[in-house]
C-alpha cells in the first residue's frame, strides 16, 4: 500500500526534531536554576549544637561589648586601663571561637555538597544515557505521525500495536528528558553553591587570623603594662591606691549583704563547725598570702585580705569550699569577675580573677560545686585565683580553714 504524493522524507523531518530537541536542552540548561538541601538527618543534632554555641558567643560579645562602653566612660586608671585591655582580649577570642565555628559548620557543608555531587554526577550519567536511547528510537522512527505509521503498516493489527507503542515512547522520553535536564540543573545548582561556599570558608579563616594578630597586640599591650607597674614605683603606689579604694568598696558591699536575709536549706552545717577542714577552692600552688606584704623593690606594705592561688595541672576549675548561696556573681574593679557565697551566720567565701561564671546570683551551691574557671581578670600575676574568708566585713586568714597540705 503505497501513496507516493502523501510521502514527505524523514531524513529532513529528523533533523528537524534533533535541532529543536537540543535548542530546547541549551535554553533550559542556561535558565533553569534550583535550590537544593544538602544536609543529611545525621548532620541536624551536630549543627544545632554548634548553632547554638555561636548564639551563647553571640550574647557574650554584646555583654562585653557592652562593659567596655562603660569601662570607656570612666575616669582613666590603670585597674580601668587593665580591665579595657582584658576586655578585648575576651572580645577578639570569642570573636575567634565564633568564626571557626561557623567555618566548621561550612567545611560539613562542603563535605556533603561533595557527596551530593559525587551522587548526582551517578545519576546524571545514567539518566544522559536513557536519553541518549530515546533519542536514537525518535531518530528511527521519524515523527510520531499516526498517518506516517498507517502508510507503513502491513496491516490494521500492526498499526494499532505500533501506534500504542509510540505513544507511550512519546510519554516516556518527555519524562526522560524532563528528568534529566532536571538533574542537569541541581548539579549546577550544586556547583555554585560549592563555590560560595569554598569563598565563605576563605573569608572567615582571614577574618580569625586578623583577630589573632589584634589579640597578639592586646596581650603584648598588657604585658607591657604589668610590667610598668612592676618596675616603677609611682605607677605600683598608684595601682596600690587603686586597689585600696576597690577594698573600701568591697567593704561596703559585704556590709550591704549582712543586711539580707538568706535561707539556707536544712540541714544547715555552719561555715565555723567546719575551720580546718574545708577544701581547697582549686589545687595549686600560693603565690600571695593573707596579711602585710612588703615589695621586695619598693619597701612598700600592703595588707591581703586574702591569698591567691596559682593553678596546677590542667584543672582550672574553682569549687565551693562549703554549701551556701550566691548573693554576688559580676565584675568588681581590682578582683576582676567576683563570686561571693553567703555561708549563713554571716560567713562569706570571696572568689575573684575568674575567666567565666558557672553560677549566678541566687544559686544554691553545694560543697565542691563548680562555681567559675581561673582567669586573670583584675590580676598584677596572671592566671590565679583570689581567695576570702569572712565573718561579716571581717577577713579572716583561709589557710586557718583550709585542711592543711
Amino acid at each position: 500500500m503505497k501513496l507516493p504524493g502523501l510521502l514527505v522524507s524523514t531524513s529532513q523531518r529528523r533533523q528537524k526534531f534533533l535541532l529543536n530537541a537540543f535548542s530546547s536542552l541549551t535554553f533550559v540548561l542556561f535558565f533553569i536554576l534550583s535550590q537544593t538541601s544538602v544536609f543529611s538527618q545525621e548532620q541536624t543534632s551536630v549543627i544545632s549544637d554548634v548553632e547554638k554555641r555561636i548564639a551563647q558567643i553571640t550574647q557574650q560579645i554584646t555583654q562585653i561589648k557592652s562593659r567596655l562602653q562603660e569601662e570607656e566612660k570612666k575616669e582613666s586608671s590603670l585597674l580601668s586601663s587593665l580591665e579595657k585591655i582584658r576586655l578585648n582580649k575576651k572580645l577578639l577570642q570569642n570573636e575567634i571561637e565564633a568564626l571557626n565555628l561557623r567555618r566548621s559548620l561550612i567545611n560539613r557543608q562542603l563535605n556533603e555538597l561533595n557527596k551530593r555531587i559525587a551522587d548526582t554526577q551517578l545519576t546524571l550519567q545514567k539518566e544522559k544515557e536513557a536519553v541518549e536511547k530515546t533519542l536514537v528510537t525518535l531518530y528511527r522512527f521519524g515523527r510520531l505521525d499516526f498517518m506516517h505509521f498507517f502508510l507503513k503498516s502491513e496491516n490494521l493489527e500492526t498499526f494499532l500495536r505500533e501506534s500504542k507503542n509510540l505513544t507511550f515512547l512519546a510519554h516516556y522520553q518527555g519524562e526522560a528528558i524532563e528528568k534529566y535536564l532536571k538533574t542537569l540543573n541541581e548539579m549546577q545548582s550544586l556547583e555554585n553553591e560549592l563555590k560560595n561556599k569554598r569563598s565563605e570558608s576563605e573569608a572567615l579563616l582571614n577574618q580569625a587570623q586578623q583577630n589573632r594578630a589584634k589579640l597578639t597586640e592586646e596581650e603584648e599591650k598588657n604585658q607591657k603594662l604589668l610590667a610598668e607597674i612592676k618596675k616603677n614605683k609611682s605607677t605600683y603606689q598608684q595601682m596600690m591606691a587603686e586597689l585600696q579604694e576597690s577594698s573600701e568598696q568591697l567593704q561596703q558591699l559585704l556590709k550591704r549583704l549582712q543586711s539580707q536575709e538568706i535561707s539556707l536549706p536544712a540541714p544547715f552545717i555552719p561555715l565555723n563547725e567546719r575551720k580546718g577542714k574545708l577544701p581547697w577552692p582549686v589545687a595549686g600552688k600560693i603565690i600571695t598570702r593573707f596579711g602585710p606584704e612588703k615589695h621586695p623593690k619598693f619597701n612598700t606594705v600592703t595588707i591581703n585580705n586574702g591569698i591567691e592561688i596559682s593553678p596546677s595541672g590542667q584543672d582550672k576549675t574553682v569549687k565551693a569550699i562549703h554549701g551556701g548561696r550566691v548573693v554576688f556573681a559580676d565584675y568588681f574593679q581590682g578582683y576582676g569577675n567576683l563570686i561571693i557565697v553567703d555561708h549563713g551566720l554571716s560567713y562569706y567565701t570571696l572568689y575573684g580573677h575568674c575567666s567565666t561564671f558557672l553560677v549566678q546570683k541566687g544559686d544554691l551551691v553545694k560543697p565542691g560545686q563548680p562555681l567559675a574557671m581561673i582567669g586573670d581578670s583584675d590580676s598584677l600575676k596572671g592566671e590565679c585565683l583570689y581567695f576570702e574568708i569572712r565573718h561579716k566585713a571581717r577577713a579572716l586568714d583561709p589557710l586557718q580553714w583550709l585542711k592543711r597540705r
